[in-house]
C-alpha cells in the first residue's frame, strides 16, 4: 500500500473543502480540490488523477502548501501587474515614437527592416542589443510591413509574361 502524503495542518479538511467549493478561479479551485482529497487520506497519485493533473505537479503543490501554507495556492497569472510575462520592450510613448519614425525613412536612407527597427529600439531603450526578430515583431505589431518588390527570375521574359496575362 502506498504511503500517505503528509499535509501540514494549515487548514482543516473542512476548510480545504470550503475553499475548493468557493473559489471561482478554475486553476486555484483544482489546487484546493487536490489538497482536500489528500487531507481525506487519498494518495497524491490518485488525487492527481482525479483532479486531472500530473503526479509531479501535485507533489510540488503539496510540498509548496506544506512550506508556505495558503500563500502557495493562488493562481499568480491572474494577479500580475501587467498580465502575462515581462513588461513590454517599449512603453506607450516609445511605441508612438517608433510609429512616427517608421513613417519616415530609415536612418540609413533605405527601407525599414527588422534589424533596423531593432537598432532603433536599442538606441531608445538604452539596451546593448535587441534581437532583429524583436524588431520585426514590432514592425508587424504596429501594422507595417517590409515594402520591397518581389524578386524576378533571372531568365524571365517580360514580353512572354505580358502575352501570357489574360485580357
Amino acid at each position: 500500500m502506498p504511503r500517505k502524503a503528509y499535509l501540514a495542518p494549515h487548514l482543516t479538511a473542512d476548510q480545504l473543502r470550503a475553499r475548493y467549493r468557493q473559489t471561482a478561479e478554475p486553476v486555484e479551485a483544482r489546487r484546493w480540490h487536490l489538497l482536500w482529497l489528500v487531507s481525506q487520506g487519498w494518495t497524491i497519485k490518485h488525487a492527481a488523477q482525479t483532479v486531472g493533473c500530473c503526479y509531479d505537479y501535485a507533489k510540488d503543490l503539496v510540498h509548496a502548501y506544506n512550506e508556505r501554507g495558503t500563500d502557495a495556492l493562488p493562481n499568480r497569472r491572474r494577479t500580475r501587474a501587467n498580465g502575462w510575462g515581462r513588461k513590454p520592450l517599449l512603453d506607450a510613448d516609445q511605441q508612438q515614437q517608433l510609429r512616427q519614425a517608421l513613417l519616415g525613412p530609415a536612418p540609413d536612407g533605405g527601407l525599414w527592416s527588422g534589424p533596423k527597427v531593432a537598432q532603433w529600439i536599442a538606441q531608445v531603450t538604452g539596451r546593448p542589443t535587441v534581437s532583429p526578430q524583436r524588431g520585426w515583431d514590432w514592425l508587424k505589431r504596429l501594422g507595417f510591413s517590409l515594402k520591397t518588390p518581389r524578386p524576378t527570375h533571372a531568365k524571365a521574359d517580360p514580353e512572354a509574361q505580358i502575352a501570357f496575362k489574360k485580357t
